[in-house]
C-alpha cells in the first residue's frame, strides 16, 4: 500500500465530499446486501483510521465535523449527499480522480481502507468481508441510510482506533518523502519503545560504481513498489535495490565519454526522479547525469525510454537558449529533477564560486520538460533578460555575462496549485560583486513559477547583491499552520545565515513582518553594497549571526584572552559585514558567523505536517574569509580565499559551543519549542590539555546533520564530516522525542551518515534506510529495521 499524501488526502476528499456532489433524497429500501450488512472490515477501518488521522483531520477534523480548510464528512449532511448512490461509486470516483495527476496509480487497498473508515464513522457495521478493491463487485451495494441503531454520535473520536501503532504499507516516492519536501513519514511500527532494538538488516555498497570509490554519499533513495532507486558512485550509476533484501536487481551507466572532462561537480548526486505512468507498468525513472543530460528509464528494466528524447536521452544544454559550448559548458546538477504534473523541473549546479576564472558563466536557468516525450516546454531565465522583469537591477549591463543564480538545491512542489518553489543560488562570484552592480534578481530569491507554463506567480529576495556565498541551500518546505487564528498555506525557506523565511506560498505574502535594515558597507574597491537586507521578525535565528567578543570561546578565563587577541587581526562586524582584502599583518580577513557553508545548508529542515512544528539542522562555525587580486587566475578584479575554522586557542574554534544543532520551531507561532546539541563532544575538544578536569557540556559538531521525521520520532545522524578539517562527521545514529529533544536511542552506524534518512514500509516492516560514507570508507547504503 502506498501512503497518501496531506496534498492527495486533502484533494480526493474535496472531491468526494465537496459541494459538486449533488444532496439526494434518501432512496427506499433495495433487498440483498447494503451497506447496513457489513462490507468491510475492522482491520480496513483501523487502517483508514490511521491514514485519516494523520493526513485528512486537521482540514476535515478528528471528529470528522469539518473545519474551515474541509466539509463535514460525518452526520446527516454526509448521508444526503451519498443516499442512493452505491459504494462502488465512492470508490471508482476515488480511483478515478487521484493522485490529481497520475489517477489509479495508488494502490487500491489504501482507496478502500479509507472510504471504511469513513462509513463506519457514519454507523456504517463492519463485517466479516473485506471491502473489495474491485469496484464493479461494489457497484450494486447502495450506500442508503444506516438503522438508527448504529448511526453514530457525533462525539465520535476517530482517533480511538489509532490507540495502538498502525504499520502503514507505504512508499517513498519523492526526494523528501513528498512535494513539500517535509522528509515526514506517517510509519510508527519503530516507536520510543523499541526504537533502541534497531538492527542493521543489509547493506548495498558502492566501491565499483565509478573508476575510483566515492565517499561523500549524499544520495537519498526512493522506494516505489517494493523496489528501491537511487543513484551511485562517481559515474551516477541508476541502481535499482530490493527494498526487503539490498540484492541489486538493475544498474544503468551511461558513459558520458568526452563530456567527463568537463563536469562541474563530479559525484553521485543526492538521487534520481519516479515518474508513475498512466498505462501501468510503463513507469519511468528519470536522472540528470554529472555532464547535465536527462535520462528516462523503465522502472522495471532499467533500459532507456526509446521514445523519449533522443532514445531516452535529452542534452539539457541545448536547451539553454544562451551561446554555451555543448561539451566544455561547465553546468550540471547534483540533485534529482522533480516531476510536477507531468512536467520534468531541474535546477542546475556550477563549480565552486570562490574563484571563477572569469566574470562571464553559464546562466542557471529553469526548464521544463515534458516527462512523456523529453520535449522542452518553457525556460525561465534566473537572470533577467533584456526586457523582463527584474532585468533593471542588474546595472551596467552585467545581465549579459554575469552566470550562475541556478538552484542547486532540491526544488518543491505544490501539484494542487501547480506551482514549483525555486530556492535560487548567488550570481558570479560568491564574494566579489564588482562585476555586478544592483541588486540582482532573481540571485538569492525564492521563486515560485506555475509548472505547466513556467510563468513566475511570485517571488521574494531573501538577500540583495549576495558577496557573502550565502546560497539558498536547501528545498523551501510546505506547511499548512494557522497562525493567529487563520488558516495558512505556507512555504518555509531555511537559509545559510540561519533565518527560516515564512510565506504564504499562493501569493508570496510574508506570515510574519520582513524589516529592511541597514547593514555594513564594502571597503573594497570596485564592489556595489545594497544599503539594507531582509530580516524576517519571526520566527528568530536559529543559529548565531554576526561577531561579537561574548560569543567567543570561553572554556577558561586564559582561554578568552587568548581568543580575543586572535582575532584583534581579522574585521569583525554583525550579519552582512562584507568581506574585505587580505592585508597582513593588521587584517586576515573578515570573521564570518555563521561561515559560507551555513547555517542550515543542503539537509535543511524537516517538517510535522500533524503539528506544524520544523526541525532545523545547523553549524555554528565562525570562519575566516578574505579577498585577493589574482589576474593570473581571473578577470575578476577579486577571488575570495577561505580560512579554517578551528583557528582558536589550543586548536579549537574561535566560537563557544554547541558547534552544531538541532532546533524545533512552532510554525504555528513562529516560536522555538527547544534546542539540543546535535552529538557529544568529540575527542578533539576532551583532548586539550588546558581543559583538563573541566566538566565540558556536550558540544555537538560543527557539521550539518540529515534528520527524517515520523509520527513517532525525529532521527538524525551525526553530519559526514566531509568539509575539510571542521572537525565534523560521527557515526551515531539517534532518535528523539520530538516534543522535547531528549535522546532516546542511539546506535552506530559502519560509517559517518552522508545522505538524508528515509524510511518504507513493506510486508509488515518498517525500514529506515541512510546513505553513510568517510574518508576512507567508500559510500553504502544502510537499511535499519528492528
Amino acid at each position: 500500500m502506498k501512503i497518501l499524501s496531506l496534498f492527495v488526502c486533502l484533494a480526493v476528499l474535496n472531491l468526494l465530499f465537496g459541494s459538486h456532489v449533488n444532496a439526494q433524497q434518501p432512496s427506499t429500501k433495495r433487498a440483498g446486501v447494503t451497506a447496513n450488512s457489513g462490507v468491510f472490515t475492522k482491520k480496513q477501518v483501523e487502517l483508514g483510521a490511521a491514514l485519516f488521522t494523520t493526513h485528512c483531520a486537521a482540514c476535515h477534523g478528528r471528529d470528522l465535523r469539518g473545519t474551515e480548510g474541509g466539509n463535514v464528512l460525518i452526520g446527516d449532511r454526509f448521508l444526503a449527499k451519498w443516499a442512493g448512490k452505491s459504494v462502488g461509486q465512492l470508490v471508482e470516483l476515488t480511483k478515478s480522480t487521484m493522485p490529481k495527476s497520475n489517477p489509479h496509480s495508488l494502490d487500491d487497498a489504501s482507496y478502500s481502507s479509507l472510504v471504511a473508515f469513513i462509513l463506519n464513522a457514519n454507523g456504517f457495521p463492519e463485517g466479516d468481508v473485506a471491502l473489495s478493491s474491485t469496484t464493479a463487485r461494489l457497484k450494486t451495494i447502495p450506500i442508503g441510510t444506516p438503522p438508527p441503531s448504529s448511526r453514530v454520535s457525533m462525539q465520535f473520536k476517530p482517533a480511538a482506533y489509532n490507540a495502538k501503532p498502525t504499520t502503514i504499507e507505504a512508499d517513498w516516492r519523492q526526494h523528501r518523502g513528498d512535494y513539500a519536501s517535509t522528509n515526514y513519514s506517517p510509519l510508527d511500527q519503530i516507536n520510543k519503545e523499541n526504537a533502541k532494538n534497531l538492527k542493521i538488516a543489509w547493506r548495498w555498497k558502492t566501491d565499483n560504481f565509478g573508476s575510483s570509490p566515492e565517499f561523500y554519499f549524499k544520495s537519498t533513495p526512493l522506494m516505489v513498489n517494493g523496489v528501491l532507486y537511487t543513484t551511485a558512485g562517481l559515474s551516477r550509476t541508476v541502481a535499482a535495490i530490493d527494498a526487503e533484501t539490498g540484492e541489486t536487481l538493475w544498474t544503468f551507466r551511461f558513459d558520458e565519454k568526452e563530456r567527463k572532462t568537463y563536469v562541474p561537480r563530479q559525484n553521485s548526486g543526492r538521487g534520481v526522479a519516479y515518474w508513475t505512468s498512466p498505462d501501468k507498468g510503463n513507469d519511468r525513472v528519470i536522472y540528470i547525469t554529472p555532464s547535465f543530460q536527462l535520462v528516462a528509464l523503465d522502472a522495471k528494466t532499467g533500459h532507456v525510454v526509446p521514445d523519449f528524447g533522443d532514445n531516452g536521452i535529452v542534452d539539457l544544454k541545448k536547451g539553454l537558449d544562451q551561446p554555451v559550448d555543448p561539451l566544455t559548458a561547465t553546468i550540471g546538477s547534483t540533485s534529482p529533477p522533480i516531476i510536477v504534473n507531468d512536467v520534468i523541473i531541474m535546477g542546475a549546479s556550477f563549480p565552486v564560486g570562490l574563484a571563477p576564472v572569469s566574470k562571464k558563466q553559464v546562466r542557471g536557468d529553469i526548464m521544463g520538460y515534458d516527462v512523456k516525450t523529453g520535449k522542452r516546454l518553457w525556460i525561465f531565465h534566473t537572470i533577467p533578460q533584456q526586457g523582463e522583469a527584474g532585468n533593471e537591477t542588474w546595472e551596467k549591463e552585467s545581465w549579459t555575462y554575469t552566470g550562475n543564480a541556478g538552484a542547486w538545491a532540491p526544488l518543491t512542489a505544490d501539484p494542487e496549485l501547480g506551482y514549483v518553489y525555486l530556492p535560487l543560488e548567488a550570481a558570479t562570484g560568491d564574494f566579489y560583486g564588482g562585476h555586478r552592480p544592483g541588486n540582482n534578481l532573481f540571485s538569492q530569491s525564492l521563486v515560485c513559477l506555475d509548472a505547466k507554463t513556467g510563468k513566475r506567480v511570485w517571488h521574494y529576495q531573501l538577500i540583495h547583491h549576495d558577496i557573502w556565498d550565502y546560497d539558498l541551500p536547501a528545498p523551501p518546505i510546505l506547511a499548512n499552520i494557522t497562525v493567529d487564528g487563520k488558516a495558512i498555506k505556507a512555504v518555509v525557506q531555511v537559509t545559510k545565515q540561519a533565518f527560516a523565511f515564512v510565506f504564504d506560498r499562493v501569493t508570496g505574502k510574508p506570515v510574519w513582518p520582513i524589516d529592511e535594515r541597514p547593514v555594513p558597507q564594502s571597503d573594497v574597491k570596485g564592489e556595489w553594497t545594497s544599503l539594507t537586507q531582509p530580516f524576517p521578525t519571526k520566527p528568530a535565528a536559529f543559529d548565531r549571526q554576526g561577531y561579537s567578543d561574548d560569543i567567543l570561546v570561553d572554556f577558561t578565563p586564559e582561554i578568552k584572552k587568548a581568543a580575543l587577541k586572535i582575532v584583534s587581526r581579522y574585521k569583525k562586524g554583525p550579519l552582512y559585514t562584507p568581506i574585505s582584502t587580505y592585508d597582513p599583518p593588521n587584517n586576515l580577513g573578515t570573521l564570518m558567523l555563521p561561515d559560507a557553508v551555513g547555517g542550515a545548508n543542503w539537509q535543511g529542515g524537516v517538517l510535522d505536517p500533524e503539528t506544524g512544528m520544523l526541525y532545523v539542522s545547523s553549524s555554528t562555525v565562525i570562519r575566516p574569509m578574505s579577498l585577493e587580486s589574482a589576474p593570473n587566475l581571473s578577470d575578476m578584479d577579486y577571488i575570495a580565499y577561505m580560512g579554517n575554522a578551528r583557528i582558536g586557542p589550543y586548536g579549537l574554534p574561535l566560537v563557544k559551543p554547541p558547534y552544531g544543532r538541532i532546533t524545533a520551531i512552532d510554525m504555528n507561532t513562529g516560536d522555538h519549542k527547544w534546542m539540543v546539541p546535535n552529538a557529544d563532544t568529540p575527542n578533539w575538544v576532551k583532548d586539550v590539555p588546558a581543559l583538563k578536569g573541566l566538566k565540558i557540556p556536550r558540544t555537538g559538531l560543527p557539521d550539518r546533520v540529515g534528520m527524517l521525521i515520523t509520527k513517532t520520532l525525529l532521527f538524525a545522524g551525526e553530519g559526514a564530516g566531509l568539509y575539510g578539517s571542521d572537525g565534523g562527521g560521527g557515526n551515531k545514529f539517534r532518535s528523539y522525542d520530538k516534543q522535547t529533544g531528549q535522546i532516546i536511542s542511539e546506535i552506530t552506524l559502519p560509517a559517518n551518515q552522508a545522505g538524508l534518512p528515509m524510511t518504507y514500509s513493506i510486508n509488515g516492516k518498517q525500514y529506515i534506510v541512510v546513505a553513510v560514507g568517510a574518508i576512507g570508507h567508500p559510500g553504502e547504503l544502510v537499511a535499519l529495521s528492528l
